[in-house]
């Protein structure tokens, strides 16, 4: 089994003033002097340290690329999430993860934030099988498309254009921040929720090209996410599952 899965994360506010020593700025100022003194990239976005989880969807596939199950959670209790996430993960005993820029974010955001409250985090997250880079187990987009970074790391939402299909409906991510603001955690959610069914259609696109799938189950397969992620596209928040 594989587990498909992305979260929606804002700046932790409070830990960043501590980390700065900024108890005075507005979140505005706090932004922008964290993105100059804490962040390693030209965009400014922050590390996976500086980030809490509002939210965050998972798709449970079997290896043959046929979906089982999906699960979610948003809210304000992070602690909360984080348990029901780990308790998903922990469904299956040697579970694989698919995901687009995991490694780099995804799953140092959920042992950062793990250590902050105390969780412990599923025992096969630290397995060979999930550590090893190369894993056919821990199975990141970006590395996938890169050659492992040889080459530049692709968006999500351009994979899509390339293969036709136009990602990214319900907004961007940088406005997760004022849609949590606003209260719309759902919202958020929903957001997520095509992102991990972008993810699902891309990886299904990915295993057909190199030959892991055969044309029929491909086709088969791609047809129902398809009619899965445009009822996504068109339809508002499904109502929490909190």
């Amino acid at each position: 089994m594989y587990f498909i899965f992305d979260l929606e994360t804002i700046p932790d506010f409070d830990f960043v003033r501590k980390v700065l020593h900024d108890h005075d700025s507005d979140e505005e100022q706090l932004l922008e002097i964290a993105s100059e003194k804490l962040a390693r990239n030209k965009s400014g976005f922050l590390p996976p340290m500086y980030h809490r989880v509002v939210s965050w969807v998972g798709l449970w596939i079997e290896n043959t690329g046929q979906p089982r199950q999906q699960v979610s959670w948003n809210g304000e209790n992070e602690k909360e999430g984080l348990e029901k996430i780990f308790r998903a993960i922990g469904t299956y005993k040697d579970f694989g993860l698919i995901h687009h820029n995991g490694k780099g974010f995804d799953i140092p955001v959920l042992l950062y934030r793990a250590m902050k409250h105390g969780l412990q985090m599923p025992v096969r997250m630290n397995d060979y099988d999930i550590r090893y880079r190369y894993s056919k187990y821990n199975v990141d987009l970006v590395d996938e498309f890169s050659n492992y970074g040889a080459s530049s790391w692709p968006k999500l939402a351009h994979l899509g254009q390339l293969i036709g299909i136009p990602f990214k409906q319900t907004g961007e991510g940088n406005i997760v921040l004022d849609m949590y603001r606003e209260g719309k955690l759902a919202e958020i959610e929903h957001y997520c929720q095509e992102d991990v069914m972008a993810t699902y259609v891309v990886w299904l696109y990915e295993q057909f090209t190199i030959g892991a799938i055969p044309k029929d189950q491909f086709e088969n397969l791609r047809d129902r996410a398809m009619t899965k992620l445009k009822e996504i596209q068109s339809t508002g928040p499904a109502p929490s599952s909190d």
